[in-house]
């Protein structure tokens, strides 16, 4: 459902004439500044995001949002969130309307997240939109290790893994297409597949690691590697959220995917 999210947020003028809340404007400077562009569609798409996001109470958790919109590096590199944790893409992808993907052997997003400084044992989130299935010969990761490990797994039997540092993972049958979010909240970490919970699992977690987080691959104590080549179209890291937020956040970036034309049924 689109809200209205005239109350939410400050706005800011387009050249058009259109109104855009402040943060979506901020993002489109700095994709602009990159030398990236971004269509009419692509920047009210997003700017709906914004607000939606904000009206359902998510947006103050969200630590770094990658809508994947622009078609180049310079805009799919940028933080909607804030001008923090800009990405930096390696060689190996491919850019298009419906997002990002990767070439599954050497490519990887540097998000310059850390997850130890800013992520908690606590209370994290992450994970992202994919709107095809791939890595039919091999698995392929999302995140850092070692020692410690923080990590989203794209088996290549249609599981998806949360894994992390004590507990094992939590194993989600049919969880590799649409939108997939790893969660952390206090002791209990889930899976949640689309709408619905794939997985959870009770045990605390005790660390998580000193490494930035890549998107595509793992950090391997600051090698890349198990590389996927799903193409996606969304990725975000923030705080841990709770079932309706996470629920919320899924309806907001469904929303946002059905305006670009790129959704998950």
């Amino acid at each position: 459902m689109i809200r209205v999210g005239v109350s939410v947020g400050s706005f800011v003028a387009s050249g058009g004439g259109a109104s855009f809340d402040a943060d979506a404007q901020a993002f489109f400077d700095r994709v602009t500044t990159a030398g990236g562009t971004l269509s009419t569609t692509e920047k009210n798409a997003t700017n709906q995001l914004v607000l939606d996001m904000k009206s359902a109470g998510i947006w103050t958790p969200m630590k770094a949002i990658y809508p994947m919109v622009g078609a180049s590096a310079a805009a799919c590199a940028q933080n909607l969130k804030s001008s923090s944790f800009t990405g930096t893409f390696s060689s190996g992808w491919t850019f298009a309307s419906t997002g990002v993907t990767p070439n599954g052997t050497s490519a990887f997003l540097n998000s310059g997240l850390n997850a130890s400084t800013n992520l908690s044992v606590t209370s994290l989130s992450f994970g992202g939109y994919t709107s095809s299935t791939a890595n039919a010969s091999g698995d392929a990761y999302h995140g850092a290790s070692p020692p410690n490990y923080l990590m989203q797994s794209f088996k290549s039997y249609n599981v998806t893994e949360f894994w992390r540092t004590v507990g094992g993972s939590i194993v989600v049958s049919g969880g590799t297409v649409g939108m997939v979010q790893a969660n952390q909240l206090g002791i209990l970490s889930k899976i949640y597949t689309n709408n619905t919970i794939g997985g959870t699992n009770a045990a605390t977690m005790v660390t998580i690691p000193n490494l930035n987080m890549y998107i595509g691959g793992i950090n391997n104590n600051g090698t890349a590697t198990f590389f996927d080549n799903h193409l996606i179209s969304y990725y975000y890291y923030a705080d841990g959220l709770t079932d309706t937020q996470a629920s919320n956040h899924y309806t907001a970036v469904q929303t946002f995917q059905t305006t670009l034309s790129r959704q998950v049924p």
